[in-house]
């Protein structure tokens, strides 16, 4: 069995809202039913006609939304949210999803449950091509996929980079 392989678990918790004003909040309860999937840090990016809006931390749910403002800020009709479960990557504040990234086209939030099982060969391989990470997570590695694939449409180019990886979930 490759190195790469020996250590899949499965945790974490995903959860997200489509098409209620107040998604930042419902996708919070939401996670809050997940706690038990992961209680090392959690995540929410909200989407407010376009403008993407996130916030992440370690921790409990209830410890890192302690804060009411945080939730304020969230605003939108849209939003996704993470419990992290470190199965792969450290557990630092850089490795809790959602991932927000900002590009010249547009911004994009990810997140996911599951492990990357090519993870370690696909970053090796980006690395020497010459992307920059900035975590030690393999939704980073997926993110960076998406982008250099060659397709037109984002759900395009999201199929193109699963087609490469190979997954543990």
């Amino acid at each position: 069995m490759s190195a790469e392989l020996e250590d899949i678990h499965e945790e974490c918790g995903v959860f997200g809202v489509w098409g209620h004003s107040d998604a930042a909040r419902l996708t919070y309860f939401g996670l809050h039913a997940l706690q038990h999937r992961g209680q090392e840090g959690a995540g929410i990016v909200s989407n407010d006609n376009g403008h993407l809006k996130g916030y992440r931390n370690l921790g409990l749910l209830t410890q890192v939304f302690a804060n009411e403002d945080i939730m304020k800020k969230l605003t939108g009709n849209s939003a996704i949210g993470h419990v992290r479960y470190a199965t792969a990557g450290s557990g630092s504040v850089e490795n809790i999803q959602p991932f927000l990234f900002c590009f010249h086209d547009g911004d994009v939030a990810l997140g996911h449950n599951g492990n990357l099982t090519n993870c370690t060969t696909l970053r090796n391989k980006l690395e020497d091509e010459g992307a920059i990470f900035h975590s030690n997570s393999d939704t980073e590695v997926l993110m960076h996929l998406i982008r250099r694939s060659n397709k037109t449409s984002f759900m395009d180019k999201l199929k193109d980079a699963l087609q490469i990886v190979h997954g543990g979930f």
